[in-house]
């Protein structure tokens, strides 16, 4: 995923600084912002959700502004997200349905096997299960958890988290962490976006590059091998 000087629409707040951003496979970047609607938007531009001024952003060498629209559906499908709305939940679907959802649609495996594997992710995050409740019948601890597993189910190319540190116990946050080194070792890139400082911090984070988000500008802070 590629963004070459991307300037995003920000509406009447103007555009975002122009965006330089690279992510590989099986990159970490570990992005620093305090304000969560300019990384919803930096997140959205990611997704081909965006509208741009200038420049491009690319995912699996797609120009999401060029995309035919059935294949930018498809390559939605591969891109894997923690929306910091609460959850992004279908309200008339079951938790387990909403979890499923991308994957029955853009994967050949069969449901069977697909729920057989967000059980396994859940039980990783501390649930016994994907509940088969509606969203609104679960408090917001295992709504994270069950949003988690349908950000990483399937292992797709990109996994983007917003915020997702806020409100985890810490057991929770180093099962995230075992989930996402398990996603890069299958080839996938994460983008975490953070507010929190001590994780922003912690040295032991396993992370490709590190950037700062602010003011419409990303600023990059190291890169490690």
């Amino acid at each position: 995923m590629v963004l070459h000087q991307a300037r995003i629409d920000l509406g009447q707040h103007g555009t975002t600084a122009p965006i330089d951003l690279s992510l590989g496979a099986g990159d970490l970047a570990l992005v620093n912002c305090t304000d969560a609607d300019l990384g919803l938007v930096v997140a959205d531009a990611c997704s081909g959700l965006a509208d741009l001024k200038d420049g491009s952003v690319l995912f699996l060498r797609w120009n999401w502004a060029l995309a035919p629209a059935d294949e930018a559906n498809a390559l939605r499908g591969r891109i894997g997200r923690l929306f910091r709305t609460e959850g992004a939940w279908l309200p008339y679907l079951s938790v387990l349905d909403n979890v499923l959802l991308r994957s029955v649609h853009h994967t050949r495996r069969t449901e069977r096997e697909l729920a057989r594997d967000a059980a396994d992710l859940a039980r990783g995050f501390g649930l016994p299960g994907v509940p088969a409740a509606i969203p609104q019948d679960l408090d917001g601890g295992d709504l994270v958890r069950a949003a988690l597993v349908r950000a990483f189910l399937s292992w797709p190319s990109l996994v983007i988290l917003e915020q997702p540190a806020r409100g985890l116990p810490r057991d929770v946050l180093a099962a995230l962490v075992n989930t996402i080194r398990v996603a890069r070792d299958r080839g996938g890139a994460v983008l975490w976006f953070t507010a929190d400082p001590k994780l922003w911090q912690d040295t032991s984070l396993p992370v490709s590059a590190r950037y700062r988000l602010a003011g419409g500008a990303l600023s990059p802070i190291t890169r490690t091998p």
